[in-house]
């Protein structure tokens, strides 16, 4: 038994020291960070916590589900071959006028003002802070098309799960971005990768600032944070509000449906154009993430004029099938008479004029 103890206990050091010593997994808070946070509301007992009570609690039935779900796999959760990235239009994305390319689940660059924006960068090959394990991107690796896009203005991260926040990506952008603006905590995520302090700006929820013209603000969600095993909800999560002259953007981030979405509506709204997560759902974590249902409702919360679907096309992160998201959302959409759009991934929409983008379902492979 001593010899089991001991292997243990040197177990746990050597995870303790690769998870310390190793980039992807980021940094930490600073003292002086976890001081301030003491004093805002959303954080209590050195967590972020969610506007309403909330804990993921499943039962031992539901983790015999799961574990059964992944060893037996589930009916088209992949697709059945490599997803096509459309040809990148980069004339398009460095002209003047307000528009909008996607690169799959929640990663795409605004042009609002011709001010160039990323948000949630994430075009690394796998969501995970190590490339042998974790799920694979369905497309072409992305993280080259960092050398052609143009000077970025901003970067905005939403949360600091590695489907949103990608160490590689962050590497390989830092010295083209002028400025990032993240949530609480996030910021030592990005020192410890090299970006220089002072050029990060940390936001609470409803923190609102001018940057270059555009008004930007972070908004509430309700999820959660951490990239290691001993610092989860160390950081804060939420969506961004970004208004310029002819476009009023707002895009969910990660989260479950909730009041929260009618308040951001009330005191922002109406949008141009919002981007509402709803892919990565399951009844075990109904909190966590909306399906396509509530996305629309969220959506419509907000007083969003029209809406595109993210969170899905890129990786397979829960047990539905992975097209399944964009159908449920398109079918929901058309009873509320909403104008959902669906891009191919890589493909360049204008937000000027009437938004119109016909439906191609280029997701039936």
């Amino acid at each position: 038994m001593i010899y089991v103890f001991i292997f243990f206990v040197i177990l746990c050091v050597l995870i303790s020291l690769f998870i310390n010593l190793y980039p992807a997994f980021g940094g930490n808070p600073s003292k002086s960070q976890n001081e301030v946070y003491k004093k805002l509301d959303n954080y209590v007992k050195g967590k972020f916590v969610n506007q309403v009570p909330t804990k993921l609690n499943m039962s031992l039935s539901d983790y015999f589900s799961l574990m059964k779900e992944s060893i037996s796999g589930s009916k088209d959760r992949n697709p059945a071959g490599q997803v096509s990235v459309s040809e990148i239009d980069w004339n398009k994305i460095k002209s003047e006028e307000d528009n909008l390319t996607w690169f799959g689940h929640s990663a795409f660059l605004l042009s609002i003002d011709n001010k160039k924006l990323l948000v949630d960068p994430m075009l690394g090959p796998v969501a995970s802070p190590v490339s042998f394990a974790g799920s694979k991107r369905y497309s072409e690796d992305m993280l080259h098309i960092i050398d052609r896009m143009p000077p970025i203005d901003a970067v905005f991260i939403t949360h600091d799960h590695y489907d949103h926040l990608d160490y590689p990506s962050i590497r390989k952008l830092k010295d083209k971005v002028s400025h990032f603006f993240v949530p609480y905590g996030v910021s030592a995520h990005l020192i410890r990768w090299g970006v220089a302090k002072e050029k990060i700006t940390e936001f609470n929820w409803w923190d609102e600032t001018e940057f270059q013209g555009l008004t930007v603000a972070f908004t509430p969600s309700k999820h959660f944070s951490g990239r290691g095993l001993f610092n989860r909800d160390t950081t804060l999560w939420g969506g961004w509000v970004i208004l310029g002259r002819g476009t009023r953007f707002y895009t969910s981030g990660d989260g479950g449906y909730d009041t929260h979405f009618k308040e951001i509506g009330k005191k922002y709204g109406p949008f141009d154009i919002s981007l509402i997560e709803g892919g990565q759902y399951d009844r075990r974590w109904s909190w966590v993430h909306m399906t396509p249902e509530q996305a629309v409702q969220a959506d419509l919360d907000v007083n969003g004029k029209n809406m595109m679907l993210i969170h899905w096309g890129a990786f397979t992160l829960a047990y539905h099938g992975w097209t399944e998201p964009i159908e449920r959302a398109l079918v929901e959409a058309k009873k509320a008479e909403l104008n959902l759009i669906a891009p191919k991934i890589g493909e360049t929409v204008r937000l000027t004029g009437e938004l119109s983008v016909p439906v191609s379902s280029w997701w039936k492979m």
